[in-house]
């Protein structure tokens, strides 16, 4: 499959749904008091969409590589803060779990993306249309 948009990305399209299932769990009473928690885990989880595509956008895989470790970091995050949600009672074991294995199944696609493209980094600029050359 070719990646025209960075919404083609699987990992991106992961994320997309790690962080609805955030903002629906963040809307929940008990959360939504919890007013720095509910906005450290809805950053943390826009963070990892953002910067896929944020990395996308550079056209170049040393600047996607880097973003792409930003959105991977940003996934540990959310699963960091998943534990206070628990802990906390903001969440039950099943959502924390759903989460957390959400939040590891992006971190896995996230990763098999760096794998590929350091393996291809003889590619160092990703041709598109914006930066073929004539």
């Amino acid at each position: 499959m070719s990646i025209e948009r960075f919404e083609d990305i699987q990992a991106w399209q992961k994320a997309r749904e790690l962080t609805h299932m955030i903002y629906m769990m963040t809307k929940e009473p008990r959360f939504v008091k919890d007013v720095w928690l509910r906005n450290q885990i809805r950053s943390a989880s826009g963070s990892i969409m953002a910067n896929i595509a944020e990395g996308f956008d550079s056209r170049s895989n040393p600047e996607f590589l880097r973003f792409l470790g930003y959105a991977r970091r940003s996934a540990s995050e959310v699963q960091s803060h998943l534990y206070i949600a628990l802990d906390e009672g903001y969440i039950t074991q099943t959502q924390f779990q759903q989460a957390y294995h959400l939040a590891e199944e992006t971190k896995g696609l996230i990763g098999g993306f760096i794998r590929y493209l350091t393996k291809h980094s003889h590619l160092k600029d990703r041709q598109t249309p914006q930066n073929r050359k004539p």
